[in-house]
């Protein structure tokens, strides 16, 4: 009798067990882990401007072999700030809205520099625009991390765009003869931008920069050289307002603000660079104005600080735009 009563209550409890797993529904596996971030754009108001920051993704950089210092300087920048190598550079592009024009500034890498960049298209997208909504397009240099969005299989992606950019870079990136003479590891240096501006040419939609002065209202150029030949800051300006976008004056942020004479490899001529970076920084600083830049970390807006010789970059907080 014991016994049985024994079976009971384990056949009850195994009931009760039943039930309680019914009511909870199924078990499933962990869910798996996501591994992506969602579409990169962050917009806010210059005067009567909108600007929307567009994140084409990132780039791992081995950047303590690449800066012109000793290595273990970079790595202690880098520990100090809490980063790592390979370091994840941001590569953006800028689009302003200027009420009558839709101009985009650089154009990310699209497939040029592998898998995690190219995310510009899903980036304007997300952001509310098109590709075909583009005027103009100002290229800061021709890098291929600059220039990579604007063809695809040959096709250019913004199909009622005018692409400029200055006419030094064009003499030299779009050359036949410099690509047939560079060195084999060189000639991606040339094929990157001839690919991305071939259907510009082609279709008469490119025009070089040849001098300073407004491209559209309220932006302007500003040649200086240094990391290509013919590096081009834009100076975007409404009612009183200012955003410099600084192209590749600088690459690392956690080095170059606190070091602006520190160097890097993609320079074509550092000691121009760096001459124009403490201009730019100096200038920043006692201005008071917004700077953006290719290769700061997404929104890669913000203000510049002096602190001594050094600089401090204080980034933009998040804000709806209003």
């Amino acid at each position: 009798m014991i016994n049985i009563a024994r079976s009971s209550r384990v056949a009850m409890a195994t009931a009760v067990a039943a039930v309680l797993a019914g009511a909870m529904g199924p078990v499933h596996a962990a869910a798996p882990f996501a591994k992506f971030q969602a579409p990169g754009f962050y917009r806010t108001t210059l005067g009567e401007f909108e600007v929307t920051v567009l994140n084409d993704g990132t780039l791992d950089l081995p950047v303590s072999k690449l800066l012109k210092q000793p290595e273990a300087k970079t790595k202690a920048a880098l520990d100090k700030s809490f980063l790592k190598e390979p370091l994840q550079t941001s590569v953006n592009a800028f689009l302003i809205n200027t009420g009558s024009k839709l101009v985009l500034i650089d154009t990310g890498a699209a497939g040029l520099f592998g898998p995690t960049a190219g995310q510009l298209a899903a980036s304007l997208k997300a952001s509310g625009y098109t590709p075909d909504q583009v005027d103009e397009i100002y290229i800061t240099h021709m890098h291929s991390d600059h220039v990579g969005g604007l063809a695809s299989k040959d096709q250019r992606v913004f199909p009622n765009a005018i692409v400029r950019a200055g006419k030094q870079d064009a003499d030299y990136y779009l050359s036949q003869a410099n690509l047939d003479q560079a060195k084999p590891d060189a000639k991606a240096n040339f094929e990157g931008p001839m690919v991305s501006l071939t259907p510009y040419v082609k279709a008469g939609k490119f025009q070089p920069i040849t001098a300073n002065g407004e491209l559209a209202p309220g932006i302007r150029s500003q040649f200086n050289g240094g990391h290509t030949v013919g590096h081009i800051s834009y100076v975007v300006e409404s009612k009183g307002q200012k955003l410099v976008l600084l192209g590749d004056l600088l690459h690392v942020q956690s080095v170059q603000f606190d070091d602006p004479n520190v160097g890097i490899a993609f320079d074509t001529d550092s000691s121009v660079a760096i001459k124009e970076r403490n201009a730019a920084f100096a200038a920043a600083a006692k201005g008071g104005y917004l700077v953006g830049a290719a290769h700061l970390s997404f929104p890669a807006l913000g203000h510049v600080r002096a602190n001594g010789k050094a600089y401090q970059f204080v980034p933009v907080s998040y804000t709806q735009p209003r």
